[in-house]
């Protein structure tokens, strides 16, 4: 049975984050360096969350149809912007929900910080055979 020890607090210090870029292929502006700091995942590891960082910059996304993002803007601002041309932007203290399968653009149009909490839901197993 978990106690307080098994608490995830999501204040400073945070530890090295883990850092990356857009793949190549996927690049729309610019090469942002981005910063994880996963600090959560439950045992299935079907959970996960943290705080991500990122510096401005565009790419293409294609979220999986079975994990939906929450995210929690903490400072800078982002739009997102779907196949069909509508767009969206989020900053400080606005929070929403990725939903499996979106496809598009994610922008970061000034230096961001959020709080995410990414849930994989199981795939169906194909009844085909």
């Amino acid at each position: 049975m978990p106690d307080i020890s098994s608490i995830v607090s999501f204040q400073e210090p945070l530890g090295a984050p883990s850092v990356d870029h857009p793949r190549p292929d996927r690049l729309v502006r610019g090469n942002p360096a981005r910063r994880t700091w996963n600090l959560f995942t439950d045992a299935t590891q079907t959970v996960f969350s943290g705080i991500w960082a990122c510096e401005p910059g565009a790419w293409r996304v294609a979220y999986p149809e079975n994990e939906d993002e929450f995210c929690a803007i903490l400072t800078g601002r982002v739009r997102l912007t779907d196949t069909h041309g509508a767009s969206r932007e989020f900053g400080p203290g606005d929070a929403f929900v990725v939903p499996g399968g979106f496809e598009g653009v994610w922008e970061t149009l000034e230096p961001l910080s959020k709080r995410y909490v990414i849930v994989s839901k199981p795939q169906p197993v194909s009844s085909e055979g």
